[in-house]
């Protein structure tokens, strides 16, 4: 996953932010928001380790394959991460995984790539969407669960070669420009309703969006993370050299 074209200098943490997990986790609404994140990360992950060996059967040469079985391994290395924390923490992984599976296979299924130029557009594109919406989240996290969501959303690759890649097909054939560019809409317009189907429908993750456990957000900055999420597309879709 990639790092954010929108980083900024991260604030001084407070409330459940500036304690560990052990504190933190007294809180027992916290800990359910948490149990559920680690969840929904841990099966997106899963998720993108599965779509990218599937991916690399579309490649066109062996160099092609060999680099998306290589950010294959690294996703599935952030899985191994995710699920040894909940394990850790006294949570079935598995258990953990499930409230989240449907919704994600709904989204890979109504977002398959018909090509290989597709498949990497949804690998820089819609990854890099969660990413931003799990980094936002990040900063009201403990100390510990914030420092492993953000090592699990390091960038595997894919930023770098997608761009390299679909640059060039674009460069080769402009009329590529087009039809990638209609996908990737689709695919932010996917991406976004998906992650507000899953916040909706667990309260302890909507109650740290909104308030509560997760003290300084509101409404209002939910509209203005969805915003700067928005705004990052734009950025990448720059990059990839198509219109967002």
């Amino acid at each position: 996953m990639e790092t954010p074209d929108n980083a900024n200098e991260a604030p001084v943490p407070t409330g459940i932010a500036a304690q560990d997990w052990a504190a933190a986790s007294a809180e027992p609404q916290y800990r359910a928001a948490v149990v559920d994140l680690l969840g929904a990360l841990a099966y997106g992950e899963l998720a993108a380790f599965e779509r990218l060996a599937e991916d690399a059967k579309l490649a066109p040469t062996l160099a092609d394959k060999a680099e998306l079985a290589k950010m294959a391994s690294a996703e599935f290395h952030h899985f191994e991460r995710l699920t040894e924390r909940l394990t850790a923490i006294d949570v079935d992984p598995t258990g953990a995984m499930e409230p989240f599976a449907k919704a994600l296979d709904e989204f890979h299924r109504q977002t398959a790539p018909s090509d290989w130029l597709e498949g990497l557009v949804k690998a820089y594109v819609g990854d890099s969407i969660a990413s931003d919406f799990y980094r936002e989240v990040a900063v009201r996290l403990d100390s510990d669960t914030r420092s492993l969501v953000l090592a699990v959303l390091d960038d595997t690759g894919q930023a770098d070669f997608a761009v390299e890649k679909v640059r060039a097909a674009i460069e080769a054939d402009p009329r590529v420009g087009g039809r990638l560019a209609l996908w990737a809409r689709r695919l932010m317009g996917e991406a976004l309703s998906q992650a507000q189907r899953v916040v909706a429908d667990r309260d302890a993750l909507s109650t740290m969006l909104v308030g509560g456990v997760a003290d300084g957000f509101d409404l209002a900055e939910v509209g203005r993370m969805f915003s700067r999420i928005t705004e990052a597309h734009t950025k990448r879709m720059a990059a990839l050299g198509l219109a967002a």
